[in-house]
């Protein structure tokens, strides 16, 4: 199965960057709708990110979902910045300090190419949401010069419609977080406003653009929706709603229930999650989740 984006016309691609950049200046990338320029090279706004694309790392990952890492890792391009602000984030220093470095374009187009050439079976953008039209404009390139992995949308499921459109018919796998299912918690713990209703809406067209993850012979992921779901300490992350609703997309869908939650960044302020999650909270997600028809 070719990537969506092999499918695409030069010229619509190049438009959908287009368009992509237009939303920096006034800035409506994501649900926050800062409006600032982001044209500008420090642009201030929630991320405090400007144009050029900044990149904590890039290698082979194993240590994600056995779809995605087969034999040879998922090719991560890890971004810095974040435009959540979770107060147990375990990569805090990338996502909330945003150590990395500015890149260019063509140097984002190259990380791709190189984790083709090293093997990798997709080309994984972690926490991309800030930063998809510089992945577009990279993307141009990159497909130009031979590009022809899955590419896998890794986000915190805080993300705009209007952004995600942009995106249909090029990413071929989302991987959103469903970190709450109510909006004063998501508040609380992520200073995002409307986290639940945002996340369902927007997981909503990550599931009508792409589907149920499918696999080919060799269990790798080509398409579809593969989502996260974080175990909290005295369920606050709520997950029976959470599940209600993934098991409304499709009884098929494609979820990964996370036990490996424990106090990082800011949790010694927020006594009730400043634990590591107990093996009955983590048995009990798991039997809401079957409860609900989910098996996979």
């Amino acid at each position: 199965m070719h990537p969506n984006y092999l499918k695409l016309s030069k010229s619509e691609l190049e438009n959908r960057a287009l368009e992509a950049g237009e939303l920096l200046n006034p800035c409506r990338i994501c649900p926050r709708r800062c409006e600032v320029d982001r044209t500008r090279y420090k642009a201030g706004g929630f991320c405090q990110m400007g144009a050029k694309p900044r990149v904590h790392s890039t290698h082979p990952h194993f240590g994600e979902e056995a779809p995605l890492v087969g034999t040879n890792g998922s090719g991560t391009i890890f971004f810095s910045s974040c435009n959540l602000a979770c107060v147990y984030c375990q990569n805090w220093q990338i996502s909330q300090l945003r150590l990395g470095k500015e890149v260019k374009i063509e140097d984002l187009a190259q990380m791709m190419i190189s984790l083709q050439e090293r093997g990798c079976h997709n080309i994984n953008f972690v926490s991309p949401t800030i930063w998809v039209p510089q992945i577009l404009k990279s993307l141009i390139i990159a497909r130009k010069e031979g590009l022809k992995l899955p590419l896998v949308y890794n986000t915190g499921g805080y993300d705009a419609i209007e952004t995600l459109e942009l995106l249909d018919g090029i990413i071929d796998i989302y991987m959103p977080d469903i970190k709450y299912s109510d909006d004063t918690i998501g508040l609380k713990y992520s200073r995002a406003p409307s986290y639940w209703s945002v996340v369902q809406e927007a997981v909503r067209e990550m599931h009508r653009q792409v589907g149920d993850l499918v696999t080919n012979k060799q269990g790798l992921a080509t398409r579809g929706l593969l989502i996260r779901h974080l175990v909290l300490p005295q369920d606050l992350a709520g997950t029976k709603k959470v599940m209600e609703f993934v098991a409304s997309l499709s009884k098929d869908s494609y979820v990964n229930i996370m036990d490996q939650y424990h106090p990082a960044n800011k949790t010694a302020q927020y006594p009730e999650i400043n634990r590591r999650i107990t093996s009955k909270e983590l048995e009990e997600a798991v039997k809401i989740s079957e409860k609900e028809g989910l098996h996979r």
